[in-house]
């Protein structure tokens, strides 16, 4: 199975990667082995969804890489660790 994982970072970027051992993924992340996070650490795990074909979460990571899957991310899985304040004041 191959996983698809959205990483928060301590610069509030996002990091969208995907693998077939989330576990030693992150441990790499978390240790500075990966580029783009090893200066952005620490990092959190905000997303994963796994998939039966490589061909298919490859597909998926790369549209939420594009503009319109940005969009996608942050509707859908982002909208809830930063709730948008209501006009009113109350969280409700």
């Amino acid at each position: 199975m191959q996983i698809v994982y959205i990483l928060k970072c301590s610069d509030n970027t996002y990091y969208t990667g995907c693998t077939h051992n989330l576990d030693a993924r992150l441990e790499r992340h978390s240790k500075g082995y990966v580029e783009y996070t090893k200066t952005r650490l620490p990092i959190e795990l905000v997303f994963y969804c796994g998939f039966k074909t490589k061909e298919n979460a490859f597909a998926f990571e790369k549209y939420l890489k594009s503009g319109s899957g940005i969009a996608f991310r942050n509707k859908h899985f982002l909208s809830q660790l930063n709730p948008t304040p209501s006009l009113d004041g109350n969280k409700d």
